[in-house]
């Protein structure tokens, strides 16, 4: 079974219900705490006294700096939305570790972001080295992957779409809340990571709702295709795609076709006049909640809960 870990100013704690109980660790890291599963394993199986998690003020699980990187539209659902058709090749992107926040901290958004979105995403934590040539098969992701954590990968959708730009559109600070729990697995665990379920909602309303089975790539060939080119280590962070139920959708194919023909300044202006009139886009007051979970509770990612708020 998962073991659920949760780091607070004091230190790191494992989860057991609606109480947790301290590590005791050295480790500052979570390239550390992952060395020190000894610590862990003993926290759990600890009789002594133990603190309520709502007394609790988590940080992110997953301390930075750290590499950061994310796969663009990999699940169906959010590929339907996008507009996209047919075989999709796998693409990633880099995220500033200085977006990583806390599961209960403030989403700010900066003063020129007028379009500001969520997408859900299981973040894969690494647990030991993936050097630049690696093939990973399915029986070897627990040799790779140390655990899971809930992320969020705002995005700010008017500097994406018109810069064309991945990295500055999503690493603004508190671009990307964590936790609150990291979920140590064990080797039997990953066989269960299918039955996933992704739910994202804001004020109450859901709007995400989909398991890893409408995953188009799934970890162990995203970190096959990652290590073409990119190493990993030990506390890096993989996020591995967002389903259908984003704020921003693809417009209809004519209205796109049409658009195509416009000069770029005159297609954005149109694009996000009509974007003006979306409700689904974050604002002010604006309370998200994530949650990931398999129907079981055998791995619960425990849940997410971030305000939005306007830079100053």
């Amino acid at each position: 079974m998962s073991t659920n870990v949760l780091r607070t100013a004091d230190g790191w704690w494992v989860v057991r219900g609606d109480r947790a109980l301290p590590v005791g660790t050295k480790a500052v890291t979570t390239a550390e705490l992952i060395v020190d599963r000894a610590a862990v394993r003993e926290a759990a199986l600890s009789a002594d006294t133990s603190t309520p998690v709502a007394d609790l003020v988590p940080l992110s699980p997953v301390t930075t700096p750290c590499r950061v990187v994310a796969q663009m539209v990999n699940y169906r659902s959010h590929a339907r939305d996008s507009g996209f058709s047919g075989d999709i090749p796998p693409t990633f992107f880099r995220k500033a570790s200085g977006s990583v926040s806390g599961p209960c901290d403030a989403v700010v958004r900066p003063s020129h972001v007028k379009f500001l979105d969520y997408e859900i995403e299981l973040g894969l934590v690494m647990g030991a080295p993936l050097p630049v040539g690696t093939v990973v098969e399915e029986r070897d992701l627990p040799s790779y992957v140390a655990g899971l954590v809930i992320t969020n990968d705002v995005s700010a959708r008017d500097v994406q779409l018109t810069k064309t730009q991945f990295y500055e559109s999503k690493s603004y600070p508190t671009f990307t809340p964590t936790g609150p729990c990291l979920s140590l697995l064990e080797p039997e665990d990953f066989a269960h990571l299918p039955d996933l379920r992704l739910r994202l909602s804001v004020n109450g309303e859901l709007r995400q709702d989909r398991t890893l089975a409408d995953m188009i790539v799934r970890p162990a060939q995203a970190l096959t295709l990652l290590a073409r080119f990119q190493r990993l280590d030990p506390g890096d962070l993989l996020l591995t795609g967002t389903p259908g139920g984003t704020a921003l959708k693809a417009p209809p194919k004519p209205v796109e076709k049409i658009g195509a023909l416009l000069p770029p300044a005159v297609k954005w202006r149109a694009f996000f006049k009509a974007q003006a009139k979306n409700p689904h886009y974050l604002s002010q007051g604006d309370v998200v909640t994530a949650a990931i979970a398999t129907p079981d509770g055998r791995i619960d990612l425990g849940e997410q809960r971030t305000p939005v708020t306007d830079a100053p």
